[in-house]
This record gives structure tokens, C-alpha cells and sequence, in this order.
């Protein structure tokens, strides 16, 4: 089945697969083990090899069951570059107003990056379809419970940055819609076995915390 929306796909797993530093020639493999593990959404840093033809790759390979798009994306011009190579979501470590809202016009997701609550409704007045708490480590669960007080439920809160299989219970119980998962699932030089063993994990500690 084609996933239309971001929406649908965080609701059948709210697991972004962070590939900071992957090469085209494995990306496809990768992403193939992340898709059997049930992930829907796959971003590639712009920080990686030639992040433009990895993208290309995995649209071949998946455009019409994952969303595939990139990360660390800061400017206007990038956002081009990767509707160019067939990406449908854009994903930021800042808030950007003229980033956001470039990507909206090009028909694509939004996913920026915030700190604080200030940062998280300039992104959404901005047009953003989700956004990601980042680093989510360094505030933790307690802050982020401080900032849904506030927050519109309406807007998925995706906590990125040393998020663990034990740290998950404690964001999810604060209010986080779901996660972005980088270095403790995916790192340059990992095999696709180790892939899919961090993978299951991250999975199953998502289940056992929404019981």
C-alpha cells in the first residue's frame, strides 16, 4: 500500500531512520532491512557521500511504499535538490520560516528541528507537518513534558538525539508522538545485520511502551 501522508506513516510506526553518513551502493540494502522492521520513513543527512543519489536509489527502490527524503537540510536551494532527486520529506536541525515554507510550496513534508517552545510555533505558524526535538537528550523527558502543556496535540513531536531503547518510555509518557533514530540504529560502517538488530530493538521497545 502507498503511504500518502507523514501522518499515516508515523501511525503504522512513528520510527524515522536517521542514515547519517551512508554510501549509495549500500543505502537500498539498508533500507530494506529498516522496511522489513516495519519503517515508513527513511532520511538521509545531506552530511553524507553523495546524499542526492543515495535519495534517487531508495526512490527507485521504495518511492511508492516508504517516504524517503533528507536531513540536515538548511537551505532553499537544498530543498530543490531534493525534490530534484525524488525526496518527499525535508528534515532540519533549526527553524528556518523560509525553509518550511519553500518545502510546503514544493508539496512536500516538513520536519524541523526546535529547542524551544518559542522555536516550536514559529515552525508550525510556519506550515510544518511535524517537528523534532533536538538534541532531545540534553532536555529529556521532563522538559519536553513542560513543553506539551502547550504544544498543539495536533502537531507530532518527534524527539532526535541519544534516544535509547530506554529512554523511549519516559519521552512517549511526556507526550512524544514518536522518534528520530541515528547513531544507536544506523553509523557508517555497520553491517545490515547490525542494522536490523538495532533496528528490532528500537521496535520492540516502542511496542512494549505503548502497551
Amino acid at each position: 500500500m502507498s503511504l500518502m501522508t507523514l501522518h499515516e506513516a508515523l501511525n503504522e510506526l512513528p520510527l524515522v531512520a536517521i542514515l547519517r553518513g551512508i554510501t549509495p551502493d549500500e543505502v537500498v540494502d539498508v533500507a530494506k532491512t529498516l522496511q522489513e522492521q516495519g519503517f515508513n520513513v527513511i532520511e538521509v543527512p545531506l552530511n553524507s557521500p553523495q546524499p542526492y543519489e543515495s535519495i534517487k536509489r531508495l526512490v527507485a527502490a521504495f518511492g511508492d511504499t516508504l517516504i524517503i527524503g533528507a536531513g540536515t537540510v538548511l537551505s532553499c536551494a537544498q530543498v530543490d535538490e531534493v525534490a530534484a532527486a525524488g525526496g518527499r520529506i525535508i528534515i532540519s536541525p533549526n527553524v528556518n520560516p523560509d525553509v518550511i515554507r519553500h518545502t510546503k510550496s514544493k508539496g512536500l513534508f516538513s520536519v524541523p528541528g526546535f529547542y524551544t517552545v518559542s522555536e516550536a510555533f514559529s515552525a508550525i505558524d510556519a506550515g510544518a507537518d511535524a517537528i523534532k526535538l533536538f538534541p532531545a537528550d540534553t532536555i529529556g523527558a521532563t522538559g519536553l513534558k513542560g513543553m506539551m502543556a502547550v504544544l498543539p496535540s495536533s502537531v507530532p513531536v518527534l524527539p532526535v538525539g541519544g534516544v535509547s531503547n530506554t529512554t523511549m518510555e519516559g519521552f512517549i509518557t511526556a507526550g512524544a508522538a514518536g522518534f528520530g533514530l541515528g547513531s544507536g540504529l544506523y553509523k557508517a560502517g555497520m553491517t545490515v545485520e547490525q542494522v536490523t538488530d538495532n533496528a528490532k530493538g528500537y521496535v520492540n521497545a516502542w511496542r512494549a511502551a505503548k502497551k
